[in-house]
């Protein structure tokens, strides 16, 4: 047992040794343990002990504090954006034969800096599921929700700690912008229903994410090819984490948008067919579920009073 303690506390002080002794006297940097804590209260959280809690309550209403933590996180994105493009020097790092970037000491801190604020940018992201809990949006609490926060935020710690560089700045600029429209979008929401009219856009929010996973996976493919002077593990987890998100966001759109448009279409043109022939579903007919059965039903019947009456199991 002795033997096993000694080996896990040296593996332990050799991930707890980054490449910057600076870094690793910031906030939550000393050390894995405190970010992987952060993650499982999270888990835990989110998928059992949030639910179970929630289950015969009702859900929190938390207009107020929604409408200030998404203000927050557009001031903080766009915060993020700014300083995020003064640090990168994108022009210099694709012009570059190599990509190589000479810095001053006080500018690779600052450079690391950004990245520790980006990095606890994705620990404040973690409320995002915790409101969705506490407000009963179970249904919101997906595979691809919890995968990308868990993966943004251990990943990013990882990043600083172990290898910071020139490709995390670009990623920042893209998800930064990204955010902006996105918080924006959750603030106008959070404001009431009288603002509804005003989120027409909300089908090219899933559209403007794939648009990030696009230009981060050129930008990596990009530097790779030129054979620039950078980790070349890092790049490579950058591009497959990436191929993971399009597979994921574009699962998700296609499911959400496409999928349901053309149910959509079907259901109109069963419901022009019904009134064609003299049966028209009423709304409580309808609201029974599985539209696209009952209108075919609806259909094959003469009796459209029993039919509406009627209820399938």
């Amino acid at each position: 047992m002795t033997g096993y303690m000694k080996v896990f506390n040296e593996r332990y002080l050799t991930l707890s040794k980054g490449v910057d002794e600076t870094i690793d006297s910031w906030f939550l940097m000393s050390s894995p343990g405190p970010v992987l804590t952060i993650v499982m209260i999270y888990l835990l959280f989110v998928l059992k002990i949030g639910p179970a809690l929630m289950k015969n309550r009702k859900p929190y209403n938390l207009k107020t504090v929604m409408i200030v933590y998404n203000a927050f996180q557009v001031c903080y994105s766009i915060w993020m954006c700014r300083r995020s493009w003064r640090e990168s020097r994108i022009t210099d790092t694709l012009l570059s034969k190599k990509c190589e970037i000479l810095r001053t000491r006080e500018q690779s801190l600052d450079l690391y800096s950004g990245a520790w604020f980006y990095f606890f940018s994705k620990i404040i992201d973690l409320l995002d599921t915790t409101f969705f809990v506490l407000r009963k949006k179970q249904s919101q609490v997906s595979f691809l929700h919890v995968y990308h926060h868990t993966v943004t935020a251990t990943f990013s710690w990882m990043y600083l700690k172990y290898a910071p560089g020139e490709q995390g700045v670009v990623i920042g600029i893209l998800n930064s912008g990204v955010h902006i429209i996105m918080y924006f979008y959750y603030l106008v929401a959070a404001m009431g229903p009288q603002y509804q009219k005003f989120l027409w856009w909300k089908k090219y929010m899933t559209s403007i994410q794939l648009i990030q996973f696009v230009l981060i996976m050129i930008y990596m493919v990009t530097i790779a090819l030129k054979g620039c002077n950078m980790p070349k593990t890092l790049t490579f987890f950058f591009i497959a984490n990436t191929l993971v998100f399009l597979y994921l966001f574009g699962n998700f759109y296609r499911k959400t948008y496409r999928d349901s448009k053309a149910h959509h279409k079907a259901t109109k043109a069963a419901l022009r067919a019904a009134s064609g022939l003299g049966c028209v579903p009423t709304k409580s007919f309808l609201d029974q579920g599985d539209q696209m059965k009952r209108l075919i039903d609806a259909n094959n019947n003469n009796n459209c009073f029993k039919i509406n009456e009627m209820k399938l199991e």
